[in-house]
């Protein structure tokens, strides 16, 4: 039989994404719900060792749903990866009466807890919230689809001056490993073309490419490149490359950084991160432990950290192709 859980924390580590917040208050909600005490931590895994913290209860989480950002802040802690700080934090837990936690986060937060729940057998259940969607076990991560939102909008824009001075705009988007946030945000903007790490076009195949625009009467274009893409060392010296090899373009730069992280959540990621962290505090009520929540065909699903920490998350190659297709 499960141990009766009385204390539930939360925290949120790793990069911030739009939608934490409302992870946040369905947590603090579903445990007043549920008459469980809630705790949140201050700066993720360092506020657990530093015990930094408040006590959450539905009153306390009032109107942050629209909130970008998290209120409990993040970071990420170099001294939870040693054993000396884990057990920190795991006294620090101990003192404060926390029970079980509810990791929001991505896969760095999620090997942490891991870790943490087999040293000292306290439960942690992982909620995925990363704009990057490279988590397995979740066909959506909190704070993707307004980062999409927020690139497509900005791309939109740049579109307008692009094509008022005839002009080429390399645009960088975040996703240092993972493609996701330019495939996806590349077709939805009608990008000419779109660089990620999962596909190496090289050089002349993007020279090709801009060449084939040009005479099919294009007189502006958008490359839409993920920031790990490897076709060149970094989006300036493609610039520099294709003015080197096409003088006819006009080429700019823009990097849209980490104004893709800011921003209200969108109602889907509103509504995700509600779901998965009602989800979350029902499943460490239940007795389960060391499993992340998430969401596959539109039912929640749950998802060992074996599993999903061992599984790539793919990139879509049917969008690669129906990219190739409409950039023609």
């Amino acid at each position: 039989m499960a141990k009766e859980i009385r204390t539930i924390g939360v925290m949120t580590s790793g990069g911030d994404a739009p939608g934490m917040n409302a992870a946040i208050r369905a947590v603090a909600r579903a445990c007043a719900y549920y008459n469980v005490k809630c705790i949140g931590f201050y700066r993720g895994y360092q506020g657990m060792i530093e015990g930094d913290y408040t006590v959450m209860n539905a009153r306390s989480v009032r109107n942050i749903i629209s909130r970008g950002g998290t209120i409990l802040k993040s970071a990420r802690s170099v001294d939870f990866k040693t054993p000396e700080g884990r057990k920190k934090a795991a006294d620090q837990l101990k003192e404060i009466g926390v029970e079980a936690m509810v990791l929001i986060g991505g896969d760095g937060t999620f090997r942490g807890g891991q870790i943490f729940s087999e040293e000292y057998d306290i439960p942690v259940i992982g909620v995925p919230g990363t704009i990057d969607n490279d988590i397995a076990g979740t066909n959506y991560t909190i704070g993707y689809d307004t980062a999409l939102n927020t690139v497509i909008s900005a791309i939109d824009k740049i579109r307008d001056t692009a094509s008022s001075h005839n002009r080429l705009f390399f645009v960088e988007v975040m996703g240092r490993d993972a493609g996701f946030i330019a495939l996806n945000s590349g077709v939805g903007a009608g990008a000419e073309e779109i660089l990620i790490p999962e596909e190496d076009l090289g050089l002349d195949r993007l020279l090709e490419s801009l060449k084939r625009s040009k005479r099919s009467g294009k007189s502006s274009s958008i490359v839409v490149v993920s920031e790990g893409d490897k076709t060149g060392k970094n989006v300036y010296e493609l610039a520099d490359y294709v003015t080197e090899n096409l003088p006819d373009y006009e080429v700019r730069v823009t990097v849209l950084g980490h104004m893709q992280r800011g921003g209200s959540p969108s109602c889907f990621d509103r509504t995700l991160a509600s779901r998965l962290c009602v989800k979350a505090v029902e499943l460490l009520l239940d007795g389960e432990k060391n499993v992340m929540v998430g969401i596959i065909n539109n039912e929640i699903t749950a998802t060992s950290f074996d599993d999903g920490l061992r599984e790539g998350h793919e990139i879509n190659k049917e969008l690669l192709r129906i990219s190739d297709i409409l950039s023609t």
